[in-house]
């Protein structure tokens, strides 16, 4: 894999000529539209066929990929124009291998509401060893608020990936409340109809393990809250089940807000079978422009987290989103709108404007003029940033990634991951 940053006058074709790569799958790789439009500071993934097999009339993808010793998860991998789908056609040219250096095998998950784009989902799918439906919220009695997964689960595993239960504090209102977690942590009688249902779910909806996020905690139902961790992977794994726990980004024990208070990194560590490092939002919605998981605050996360938690147990948190400011900023005030990284490349190409790159923080931006007069400013990931985050998995010698989320479309995300990682 090569990643090319687009300069001006550059075209698709003279890109491609340059590397010589076909460029009809170029741009399908890197969804650049049908005019063939590009930005100034653009990336673009350039992959190197190794292998190439033309579709001969009465071919499948199943005897195709048997033919050669693959998967047909390998031909998806291989072949983004498929997205996850098993038409083709003769005549079509399926890449049955890339000339890449793969630092190794990492474990990928994906977070995703019911309402996701199902066509969208089925491209995402065969890039992740999991995938988890967001979320089963807790009611104030303590049973599971219901969630409609039935199509996230059956998409999942007719791509042959892992569906995760996503176990959250999340009310009816859709916050995150420290009172569902209190009265979860505290009253054995109402975790116990908890633990029962979750279980209950689980063994039904066929789920292969557990997903904790209780967020907003204080740091005195830190100690309950590992405690609950540990009981339930116990009672879970004796089952055949897996426990994983969401963290919230913190860079030392003792980090005070109600944000890390209640996540004792150590103990939740030893509690779990694995944990997601929530390395993102430091740019957020009410927050001042800025890229939503800087490299140097990421590594500040992780070098923390390396001396509580094994690191084969770590996930990291990877953002697919970036965010659009509108100028000046006045904090209580200026609310950023969440974007893709894809429509911040539609946006930069629709106002004519050059993608900048932060090399400290490794994340591009760009400023533009609407049409009321308005500046905006607009942080987002590219190739380059997840080049530079997903790298760190090898680095640190983490287990993979998790991806919140898998709502918004960016192919680079996936040819990135696909192009570094044997995705298990």
């Amino acid at each position: 894999m090569t990643i090319h940053v687009v300069k001006s006058g550059e075209t698709v074709r003279t890109i491609a000529e340059s590397y010589g790569v076909d460029p009809s799958r170029l741009a399908s790789d890197n969804t650049v539209p049908e005019s063939g439009a590009l930005a100034v500071g653009q990336t673009l993934v350039i992959r190197f066929p190794q292998v190439i097999h033309s579709v001969q009339s009465g071919e499948s993808l199943s005897s195709i990929a048997a033919s050669y010793g693959i998967s047909i998860r390998q031909l998806w991998q291989n072949n983004w124009f498929l997205g996850g789908g098993t038409v083709i056609h003769p005549g079509d040219a399926l890449v049955i291998s890339y000339f890449d250096e793969l630092l190794g095998a990492a474990s990928f998950n994906g977070y995703a509401y019911p309402y996701v784009d199902p066509v969208l989902l089925g491209e995402e799918l065969p890039y992740l060893t999991y995938m988890t439906p967001f979320t089963y919220g807790i009611t104030a009695s303590g049973s599971l608020l219901p969630l409609e997964d039935d199509a996230l689960l059956a998409a999942a595993r007719q791509r042959d990936v892992r569906p995760v239960m996503h176990l959250s504090t999340l009310t009816e209102s859709g916050q995150f409340d420290t009172d569902r977690a209190a009265l979860v942590l505290t009253d054995y009688g109402v975790q116990n109809q908890l633990i029962s249902e979750v279980q209950q779910l689980m063994r039904r909806r066929g789920y292969a393990g557990l997903d904790v996020d209780f967020e907003y905690l204080p740091g005195s139902l830190a100690g309950a809250y590992a405690a609950f961790l540990g009981r339930l992977q116990r009672l879970l794994s004796s089952q055949g089940w897996f426990v994983w726990a969401a963290l919230a980004p913190k860079t030392s024990a003792g980090q005070p807000g109600l944000l890390y208070e209640g996540h004792d990194y150590a103990a939740i560590g030893a509690a779990v079978d694995g944990v997601l490092l929530m390395t993102y939002e430091w740019g957020y919605t009410a927050g001042p422009p800025m890229a939503v998981a800087p490299l140097p605050n990421v590594r500040a996360v992780l070098d923390y987290a390396v001396t509580e938690i094994p690191p084969e147990k770590i996930f990291l948190g990877v953002p697919n989103y970036g965010y659009d400011w509108p100028l000046p900023f006045v904090q209580g005030v200026t609310r950023a709108q969440s974007i893709s990284n894809q429509r911040a490349i539609e946006l930069a190409i629709a106002y004519d404007v050059a993608i900048q790159y932060d090399e400290a923080a490794q994340s591009p931006f760009f400023h533009y003029t609407d049409a009321a007069g308005t500046i905006h400013e607009v942080w987002f990931e590219d190739a380059r940033s997840l080049e530079a985050k997903l790298r760190l998995i090898a680095e640190y010698g983490f287990r993979g990634a998790g991806f919140w989320n898998l709502m918004r479309p960016f192919s680079q995300t996936w040819l990135t991951v696909a192009s570094l990682y044997d995705i298990e």
